[in-house]
This record gives C-alpha cells, structure tokens and sequence, in this order.
C-alpha cells in the first residue's frame, strides 16, 4: 500500500476509537446532522444502500431502522469499528464489510444510494478523487451520492474557525470548498449543497449528486 493510500482510524489514533461515539453524540449533535442526511436520501424500501466509512454502525442503523426493508450495507477500514458495528447490530439484518473509499470492493452499478458521513476528511487529495471515482462506479445509473463532511465557511466566524481546523487530518481540501469539484470530475453532472451545519470543529455541508443514466 502507497503512502497516498494509508488508512488513517476514525480519530487518527487507535487507542481513542472508543472515545469515537460519545464525541460525536455529545459534542457535534451526530443524530441532527445524520437525521438531515437520512431525510435527504429519500430511501424507498428494497433499494440498495452503501454507507461507506460506516465507523461505529451510528448512521448504518438509523437507516436500516428508519427503512426496515432497505438493504443496507456497512462498510469501513478498520476492522477494529467494524467490530464494534457488529456488536451494536446483532439481530438486525446488516452487511458488514472492510474495504477502503479508494477501492471498493463492489461491482460496477451495485447501489442505488451510496451515504457517507465524516469520512472524506479522513483521506488524501488523491484519495477523496480515487473516492468519488469509485463511488459513481459502483451506482447505478440515476443513483444518488448523499455526502456530509466538513465544508467550506460561509461566515466570517466559520472561517475563523477553520484557520485551526484545517490541519485536522485531511481536511484543508474539504474547508477550501474542493469536495464539490472533486464530485463533479468522478462523473457527477452536478453537487447541490443541501444543508449547512456550523459545529464546535468547524463547518459541515451536505451535498448531492446523481449518477447521470
């Protein structure tokens, strides 16, 4: 595996992956944010989910109990979430697999929603393209992208804030507004920015995009 390919843990460091829920839950309001996203992707019973970075199993299971008969698949690379997935999940009816943004480990047109939230930070440059590649690969044709991760300010305060921020991780392509681009050159005709959230480590986006038929 190339340097550009590392995979980097939910918190960068191993040793604070169970510190991953209770942050997200108490400091940066998870459910309102993954609420919004779950509305967004307007999923219909039968239709083929992928959460991609899944982590914990938080946003897979809001699906999966939003939608009972969504089929619904978890995917992350760190089998270290993924077990804590599986723990949270017994008796639902989830797929559970490892594999990483940059190569899915899916056949072309195999979903027709793909989520992904606060993942995209997590990666390289090269790695957010590759991505977004492999994303409209494995959608079908008129399936739909939902992405919530940081974004770009839209206040002074929001720009204030992502002076700090920027070098947490990846995420100085997400603050200088590269995701929509980096969205539109995979393949995607056009990135909508849904909704807009200022949280205490800076500011999130949800965008949108459909796989042309």
């Amino acid at each position: 595996m190339n340097n550009s390919s590392k995979y980097i843990p939910a918190l960068r460091f191993e040793w604070l992956t169970p510190l991953y829920d209770p942050l997200l839950k108490w400091v940066m309001r998870e459910e309102t944010f993954k609420r919004k996203l779950i509305g967004q992707a307007g999923i219909q019973p039968g239709v083929k989910v992928l959460d991609l970075g899944c982590g914990t199993g938080t946003l897979t299971l809001m699906l999966k109990r939003a939608i009972p008969n969504a089929i619904v698949t978890g995917m992350d690379g760190d089998p270290q979430v993924l077990a804590i997935a599986h723990e949270k999940s017994r008796g639902i009816d989830i797929q559970w697999d490892q594999g990483l943004a940059s190569s899915l480990p899916y056949p072309d047109s195999a979903f027709d929603r793909i989520v992904t939230s606060l993942v995209i930070h997590h990666l390289t440059q090269d790695d957010k393209r590759r991505a977004f590649k492999e994303m409209y690969r494995v959608l079908k044709p008129d399936g739909e992208l939902h992405v919530l991760d940081f974004g770009g300010p839209h206040s002074l305060l929001a720009r204030f804030m992502t002076g700090y921020m920027r070098r947490l991780e990846e995420a100085a392509d997400n603050f200088d507004g590269l995701i929509p681009p980096f969205i539109m050159e995979a393949g995607f005709g056009s990135v909508i920015e849904a909704e807009y959230f200022l949280t205490v480590f800076g500011p999130l986006s949800l965008w949108h995009a459909v796989k042309g038929s």
